[in-house]
């Protein structure tokens, strides 16, 4: 409800209770009596009206300006008639008005019933429009809720996307039949009725779905995959129904459902019986898609960051049979990324977008997006007029490792602790050859609780790691729990993340690679989903003994590494503060 329409229905309210008050005060006071008391009434002369009627005697009092108190109510006094044949006779002896009143009146039985009749009809309309949310009443609770974008309204193209050139070119032939479908038809080409767009969040998915809207020209159907589950049975099916009908009558179009794995888990997950709300819009969505032809112009894409739990008869062929992978972007893609969204941002002269895009390894086109936004705001704030250099990696700064902490000042004895500590991580990375080079230490505590931190800049993006570059990598997580213990003889809760992360790498080689001795070429373990994060989740069938081989195996290995980190670090003489 709009404030507009909110101001009108209180202000109306108010003047109903004003009326209502105003109608008790000035109504006469209607009081039962006797028919003894109401002719008493009549002789005393406080009665100067009478009107009949078939079963009741109504006598009204003296006029205002007659009565001693006018500014009161008048009073009417009421009793029921009885069989006198001589009160005419009385009424006319005691100067009484005698007024004669018909009650069948067509009026009053149009008051009595259908007034009360209409003001309820008024209400229940006005709550099935509430309901349904300013639409016909209830009836709008299974249409669909997806947005329907025009084709003028799009302004989306591929020129706006950047770094995701094999999804362009595999979503270019969705283009040419949307533009024209007799040439795919001419041949006997079917074009796939559904296109999975797979890959991690922020990814741009959404986005290339919008730009092959906008380069084929036709109009664009957006809607979430939770928009079809509502608390009610059937009016998610109904909703995909309504959905189908719509982009039928706007073909050529194209339909995105976005979080397609809130719609399409596999049925049987979690699920409290066969009647569930989300399996039957899954079963409507299954059966419009079987029963759809892709040549009448409408394709259907989907994006979902979890393709593993999408139900097997979402995938099969004749439905979704053709996954894009938009993944994170590369060097490259990076460097696109960053110059189609700093196209109307002021740049210094001393900004670098290729070093931004080293600097920015495993950032998805929305991080990037978030980085031109982050570096402008802070040169606002320093007063600059053009973004600088350093803008961009105080920003960079402060979505990698957290917001600065001005106000968590350290002591002396823990900014000494600190800087040995991200020192010793430099100086490991540094005589390491496999490990990535240093690019910036700062012992200036941020986030939730890095007190410090050491800033490596990868020269190009890796794929595949040896055993030496994984082994390396633990050494430079380690080289600040060695500096520590070197140079005072003690260790402190600080290295608690790199001991975290140099164990996950060791597992991994242990449990997933197979990068041991012990254990030979296995794997031990089962990762989680790639487009979310990476990581061991759980253990498959394996023996106790197994077990204990593994935890074996990884306290071997970040012992070892920590004595080849103390060694190296010794050898520098780090010892002498």
């Amino acid at each position: 409800m709009d404030k507009k329409q909110s101001f009108s229905l209180s202000y109306l309210a108010f003047t109903l209770a004003i009326l209502w008050l105003i109608q008790i005060w000035l109504a006469p006071q209607v009081i039962n009596v006797s028919y003894s008391q109401f002719k008493r009434l009549v002789r005393e002369g406080k009665v100067t009206s009478v009107v009949i009627s078939s079963n009741q005697l109504r006598g009204f009092e003296k006029s205002p300006e007659e009565r001693a108190e006018p500014m009161f109510p008048s009073r009417i006094y009421r009793t029921p008639r009885v069989d006198d044949p001589g009160l005419v006779a009385f009424l006319e002896k005691n100067n009484a008005e005698i007024i004669a009143e018909n009650d069948a009146t067509f009026l009053k039985a149009l008051i009595s019933w259908v007034m009360p009749a209409l003001v309820f009809v008024g209400i229940w309309m006005l709550a099935m429009r509430r309901l349904g949310q300013g639409g016909p009443g209830i009836m709008t609770l299974g249409r669909h809720k997806a947005k329907l974008i025009a084709q003028e309204d799009i302004g989306v193209t591929f020129d706006d996307v950047a770094g995701q050139d094999e999804a362009k070119v595999e979503l270019r032939e969705v283009i040419e039949f949307l533009q024209d479908p007799e040439k795919f038809q001419r041949m006997g080409a079917r074009i796939p009725k559904g296109i999975l767009l797979v890959g991690p969040p922020g990814t741009g998915k959404t986005m290339l779905a919008k730009a092959v809207a906008g380069e084929a020209g036709v109009s664009f159907f957006s809607i979430s995959g939770s928009d079809f589950i509502e608390m009610f049975v059937g009016l998610g099916a109904a909703r995909v129904r309504d959905l189908f009908e719509q982009a039928n009558k706007a073909a050529p179009c194209i339909i995105f459902i976005d979080e397609l794995d809130s719609l399409g888990k596999a049925r049987g997950i979690g699920m409290a019986g066969g009647h569930d709300e989300r399996e039957q819009t899954l079963n409507q969505l299954l059966a419009e898609m079987d029963g759809f032809e892709a040549n009448k112009g409408v394709v259907i894409l989907a994006a979902t960051n979890r393709p593993e739990i999408l139900d097997p008869a979402l995938l099969r062929p004749g439905r979704f049979d053709r996954q894009i992978l938009v993944d994170r972007p590369d060097l490259a893609g990076r460097r696109a990324i960053l110059e189609v969204h700093t196209r109307k941002v002021k740049l210094a002269d001393n900004v670098d977008l290729d070093v931004v895009a080293r600097r920015t390894s495993g950032f998805t086109g929305a991080d990037l997006a978030n980085l031109v936004n982050e570096a402008t705001l802070l040169a606002i704030r320093r007063g600059k007029a053009a973004v600088a250099m350093s803008d961009f990696e105080a920003a960079i700064d402060r979505i990698i490792a957290g917001l600065e902490k001005k106000n968590r000042v350290l002591n002396d004895k823990e900014k000494t602790i600190v800087a040995y500590h991200e020192t010793g991580h430099a100086l490991i990375a540094a005589l390491r050859p496999t490990a990535e080079k240093v690019h910036r230490i700062s012992i200036v505590p941020r986030g939730i609780g890095a007190l410090g931190y050491t800033l490596q800049l990868p020269t190009e993006d890796r794929f595949l790691l040896s055993r030496t570059e994984l082994l390396e990598k633990i050494d430079v997580l380690l080289g600040g729990r060695a500096a520590e213990e070197l140079v005072f003889g003690d260790v402190t809760t600080g290295a608690q993340n790199d001991l975290q992360r140099a164990t996950e790498i060791a597992r991994s080689m242990v449990a997933l690679y197979g990068m041991n001795d012990k254990l030979g070429q296995a794997t031990y373990a089962e990762t989680q989903d790639q487009y979310l994060q990476a990581g061991l989740v759980r253990r498959p069938e394996i023996s106790e003994e197994t077990a204990r081989l593994i935890d074996e195996e990884v306290r071997r290995i970040l012992a070892d590494r920590m004595a080849s980190t103390r060694e190296t670090l010794q050898a520098l003489s780090l010892i002498h503060i």
